[in-house]
């Protein structure tokens, strides 16, 4: 069971699972206090390895945790149950989706690259809608060759992008989903009057794809590891959850952004 003390004027809970007795690392996350490993921290993640040349003290003791902030203590325990869950080390995972997004973002957050891959590599066995997985995907900066199955399924619908769909997918995407369908129908229509991209064979539909989002696995890697690198290098969060760069304006887009998104909706039959 959780016990709790009185640090100045906040009541401090520890976490009934992970205030570890060997611990030698400690965070405060909303009001909890998780007492871990060290070594998994300094091991796996540049950022925190920075961090604590920068506090030395820093979560040596509960006093002096470090505090956590834009992370819920809900998802800071899954993220630790990486290291520490039974089922993880037997090779015996059942974890649903939103477990491993939530891995996946802190991983990312956090500079743990192979803990990010090993998301990866489990949203990878899961069946994800095509359009969350391409902007889950994009999101995060993931290698756009995994996503070729994802793309092959939007050019094989028989229906029509909806314009909540292509907000979501934001323009550029679009627009290539909108020519690999195009030229996916006219391939088929070659064979057959009154085609669609849904009869375009696998192969050629493939080619197609790969054609358009320009998917060569050693420049699509580059690009994802130099934008990424890119990203870390202006927008780095330090350990109370701000970042140093700027955040990009939110906002429902211009009027002539709009007017596309709606007129490729419109089109892509």
């Amino acid at each position: 069971m959780a016990h709790s003390f009185q640090n100045g004027v906040s009541r401090m809970n520890c976490h009934p699972e992970y205030y570890l007795r060997d611990g030698n690392i400690t965070f405060h996350v909303e009001g909890t206090l998780f007492r871990v490993h060290r070594h998994f921290f300094e091991r796996e993640s540049q950022f925190f390895l920075q961090e604590f040349a920068r506090a030395p003290q820093g979560g040596t003791t509960d006093t002096s945790a470090f505090r956590l902030d834009e992370v819920t203590a809900a998802n800071f325990t899954k993220f630790l149950w990486v290291w520490y869950s039974p089922s993880y080390r037997r090779g015996s995972l059942s974890e649903p989706k939103e477990h491993w997004l939530t891995i996946l973002e802190l991983s990312t957050k956090w500079q743990f690259l192979d803990m990010r891959k090993f998301a990866i590599d489990e949203l990878e066995k899961l069946d994800i809608e095509p359009i969350e997985k391409i902007t889950t995907y994009d999101k995060h900066k993931i290698d756009k060759l995994l996503l070729l199955p994802a793309y092959k399924l939007l050019c094989k619908r028989t229906t029509r992008i909806t314009a909540e769909e292509g907000e979501q997918l934001k323009i550029p995407t679009l627009l290539r989903i909108f020519e690999a369908r195009e030229r996916a129908r006219s391939a088929a229509e070659g064979r057959r009057a009154g085609a669609t991209s849904a009869d375009a064979g696998d192969e050629e539909l493939e080619n197609i794809l790969i054609d358009v989002f320009q998917l060569n696995s050693r420049a699509t890697n580059q690009q994802g590891t130099q934008s990424q690198a890119r990203s870390d290098a202006t927008s780095t969060p330090n350990v109370n959850g701000a970042a140093n760069g700027h955040r990009p304006a939110s906002g429902s887009g211009s009027v002539s952004e709009n007017f596309l998104l709606e007129t490729v909706c419109h089109r892509a039959d």
